[in-house]
């Protein structure tokens, strides 16, 4: 049976939002506003909010805007959730203050979130450890590299226990409809979705990206499976032959449809995968220059550097000083 609303007396959820500065305003948002609307539909107040900085200081977010919080994490109130809001690069963060609270909270069973690059937080944090995750994906190859044991998927959000992982985005809208949805019942929820004219909640185990036909227009079915298996096969890339019979098609075809339909050729194609994974990896992970050019498929350093420097105009090292 749905879960009816709980009585008048009983204490509303406590929610802390944990900023890092640079955090993106969006991710934030689409996680706060379903509280508020769940409030003023239920007509009493089911969740409170309150913003949480490290140091007491007011958060600036990606776009400049500075909130001020309502404390910090030495302050901070009793809170069934706290959700770490993140943006830039998480890999970068590392304030030892910061993890010590959170395992702290995690030992006395506070439930613990994180939203677009929060999650790295979490795991550097090793409160993760046990849970099933996800984070945004352009974060989601430093953070298999840097945390291999966790359980990572691709999906738009996680609820695992007391885990709550987001993409971020406006995937936080559809992670705290689940949560109104738990906590509350499927008729609140849907109100909610009715406020914001979310016509389609879309479940957790949703992707957080469209297939590759979808994701770069392409008009081919065999040209989208040939790009999907070239994102897959990057430490080993696939031979011409295997690229073309994931594709369905002989390989003279399939370098017509490349050319047709990309305007490049299936090599030319398959470097630029490579390359834009391996920048991904330099600016968020520590890992040498010469392993992510080994997960990358370059057999030599030399060839990484010289094929990087000829598409980004600088040296993979360059690249990392960024």
């Amino acid at each position: 049976m749905p879960k009816t609303l709980p009585p008048p007396d009983v204490r509303p959820s406590r929610v802390g939002f944990l900023l890092i500065d640079g955090f993106a305003l969006m991710s934030f948002a689409s996680a706060v506003e379903p509280l508020r609307a769940a409030n003023t539909i239920a007509g009493r107040t089911l969740y409170e909010w309150f913003h949480v900085s490290i140091d007491g200081r007011p958060t600036a977010a990606s776009s400049g805007l500075s909130i001020k919080p309502d404390c910090s994490i030495d302050g901070a109130q009793d809170f069934d959730i706290v959700l770490v809001c993140a943006g830039g690069n998480p890999t970068k963060f590392s304030d030892r203050s910061t993890m010590t609270w959170l395992r702290a909270l995690a030992r006395r069973g506070v439930a613990i979130g994180g939203i677009s690059g929060g999650p790295y937080i979490l795991a550097r944090a090793k409160v993760l450890d046990g849970y099933r995750c996800t984070i945004h994906w352009e974060h989601a190859p430093a953070f298999a590299e840097a945390f291999p044991h966790l359980d990572l998927t691709r999906n738009l959000f996680e609820i695992d226990r007391e885990r709550l992982t987001c993409g971020g985005g406006v995937a936080g809208l559809d992670m705290m409809q689940a949560l109104i949805r738990r906590d509350h019942g499927p008729e609140l929820a849907a109100k909610v979705s009715d406020w914001f004219l979310q016509t389609n909640v879309r479940l957790g185990d949703s992707s957080q990206r469209p297939a590759a036909r979808e994701r770069a227009r392409l008009g081919h079915p065999g040209v989208a499976a040939a790009i999907e298996l070239m994102e897959r096969r990057l430490r080993e890339p696939a031979s011409r032959t295997e690229i073309a019979r994931a594709a369905g098609v002989s390989l003279r075809q399939l370098e017509r449809l490349f050319a047709t339909h990309l305007k490049t050729t299936i090599e030319r194609r398959y470097l630029l995968i490579r390359l834009q994974r391996a920048r991904i990896l330099l600016r968020q992970t520590s890992l040498p220059v010469t392993q992510i050019g080994a997960d990358c498929g370059f057999v030599s350093l030399t060839h990484f550097s010289r094929v990087y420097k000829q598409r980004f105009a600088r040296t993979p090292s360059a690249d990392r000083r960024l």
